[in-house]
This record gives C-alpha cells, sequence and structure tokens, in this order.
C-alpha cells in the first residue's frame, strides 16, 4: 500500500470526534495527513465542541479538546494531496464563508479526487456545488441545503455510510467506523487481519 497525503480540512467548534477520530485513524495506517484550519498555522490549536443528544430536541454543544493544527493553511496546495477530509460540527457553517476554502474543494471535486464528508461538514460541499447529481447523507439539518445544491440527499441510520463514486458522507460521528472504512477503500488503503 503506498502512503497517501491527505488534507484534513476542521476550524474552531468543530465536532471532536470528527477531527480527533479521522486524523488519528488515517495516520495510525500510514498516511500523511496535514490538518488546516483558515487563520491558523501549524501549531495553533483549534477549539472543538463535543455534540451529544441529552433528551431536547436538537443536539447540546460541550467544550471539547483542543487540537493542535500540523499545517499552515496558506502553505496548501490541493494538487499535493490525493485526498480531503472535512469535519462537521459548528466550523463548516463559517468556513464555508472562505472562498479558499471552497477553491480547495473545488480542485478535489474537478480532479475526481477522493472527497469525504461529515456531518454538517457537507455544508461546505454545498457551497462549493460539487454534490450536484450526486447521492450523499449529512446531519439530517443539512438536507435541505444538499437538495437546494442538486444533490440526492439518502436518509440513512446515523451508523452508516454513503458512498457516491469519490464522496463519501456519514450523517455523524456514529457512523466512523463505516465511514472511514469506505474512505480507507476510495484511496486504495487495504487493511488485512
Amino acid at each position: 500500500m503506498a502512503a497517501k497525503n491527505i488534507l484534513l480540512l476542521t476550524g474552531d467548534y468543530a465536532e471532536d470526534y470528527e477531527t480527533m477520530v479521522p486524523f488519528q485513524m488515517l495516520e495510525m495506517v500510514g498516511h500523511t495527513v496535514h490538518a488546516v484550519c483558515p487563520d491558523k498555522k501549524s501549531g495553533d490549536t483549534i477549539q472543538t465542541a463535543v455534540h451529544d443528544f441529552l433528551g431536547d430536541q436538537t443536539y447540546v454543544e460541550l467544550k471539547g479538546h483542543r487540537f493542535q493544527l500540523n499545517f499552515d493553511f496558506n502553505e496548501v496546495a490541493p494538487e499535493n494531496y490525493d485526498a480531503i477530509v472535512i469535519a462537521g460540527g459548528r466550523a463548516p457553517e463559517y468556513l464555508r464563508l472562505n472562498e479558499r476554502v471552497l477553491e480547495i474543494v473545488q480542485h478535489f471535486h474537478k480532479n475526481d479526487k477522493v472527497i469525504a464528508a461529515v456531518c454538517h461538514g457537507i455544508q461546505i460541499l454545498t457551497a462549493a456545488e460539487v454534490v450536484k447529481g450526486k447521492k450523499l447523507t449529512a446531519y439530517p439539518a443539512v438536507a435541505p441545503e444538499v437538495k437546494l445544491a442538486g444533490g440526492e440527499y439518502v436518509n440513512v441510520p446515523v451508523t452508516d455510510v454513503v458512498v457516491d463514486g469519490n464522496l463519501i458522507t456519514s450523517p455523524a460521528w456514529p457512523g466512523h467506523a463505516k465511514w472511514i472504512a469506505a474512505f480507507l477503500k476510495a484511496i486504495g488503503t487495504e487493511i488485512k487481519l
């Protein structure tokens, strides 16, 4: 298996598990992962949030860990990466306003590279206009955006994944096992037991 270069896009108040778990899992199997956030450099940290359900009509947001970025956003050259992973949480609602973020995502789409997004991370995909004609899932509150952007929203259990070509999506962090497995398969990583 050849190691891949993977870009992980995250930001302040991204979901804790949706940042830390993919980062650690992908490094664990030998890939190079550059975790970045606009306006931040290698060594800077982001504040993550833990999103959980405690019986209210929507999730609650609890303070998560501080996550240290390992690459400068301004140094990102998307042509140097094989795939991109986009964390969910609250960060995507403001990251999608950054034109450079959208350009980077569009590069992956135009060049048929693997794109993995989870939960609210799909908001970046809809803003980048890369979901038209694609089947994908997201946190259910993002479903209207998927439909307005021309994507086909697929309602699956929170533990599931939807794969459409090079686009791999999951509703939220409980789907990590299937989401990361599908991502690894798409980038040619095989784990043998």
